[in-house]
């Protein structure tokens, strides 16, 4: 059972409907006994990081959550804010992020002809051993994206997949059980669900 952890930020439903599609058991909670037995967590996000670490952090959650991605060691994804929460933190707040991986989020710095936010559809290049791509697709990945940060990993070996927007950034990370994606699987159709298929398969 995968679980997508509730605590009021992130398009949850969407996230839901889009396991289910890929044959994935699935649940939306906050329960801490939901999230104790699940198999694998995914910890969604939209919106500024100071808000969602400050609503994350109202639930009580943080401990267990803790608990169950570094020592418990369950497989955790990431989306959107949710991957960057997971870093040491934002220029976007002072608020302080969960630090399970590290790195850290920046702002796409300002660059003639591109808009900020990055927002639509963009390619990937992932990584050799990046465990949630394909390696041997016909085509790039793509993937929708809609952030105006991105995460900058301290080893540049946990960047599982870079993306380019002005400057080349980290589409996605992985550490050891620890999964981010910076776009949103559950809008990008069926690059989407092959990516959250695997994850649903680790």
């Amino acid at each position: 059972m995968i679980v997508i952890v509730d605590y009021g930020v992130g398009n949850v439903g969407s996230v839901h409907n889009m396991l289910r599609k890929v044959g994935a058991k699935a649940r939306v909670s906050g329960d801490e006994t939901d999230i104790r037995s699940a198999d694998k967590l995914i910890l969604p996000g939209v919106g500024h990081f100071g808000h969602g670490m400050t609503r994350l952090r109202e639930t009580g959650l943080i401990p267990l959550l803790e608990e169950q991605a570094l020592h418990t060691r369950k497989p955790v994804l990431g989306i959107c804010l949710g991957m960057q929460m997971m870093t040491r933190g934002s220029e976007e707040s002072d608020e302080p992020g969960l630090g399970w991986v590290d790195a850290f989020t920046h702002r796409f710095p300002e660059v003639p002809g591109l808009r900020i936010p990055h927002m639509g559809w963009n390619a990937v290049r992932p990584g050799a051993s990046a465990s949630l791509f394909a390696h041997d697709a016909p085509e790039p990945e793509r993937f929708y994206f809609v952030h105006s940060y991105y995460v900058k990993p301290a080893a540049t070996e946990q960047t599982a997949a870079a993306c380019r927007y002005g400057v080349d950034f980290a589409a996605s990370f992985e550490a050891g059980n620890l999964f981010g994606v910076q776009f949103h699987p559950e809008k990008s159709h069926l690059f989407g669900m092959a990516l959250l298929r695997r994850f649903a398969a680790l």
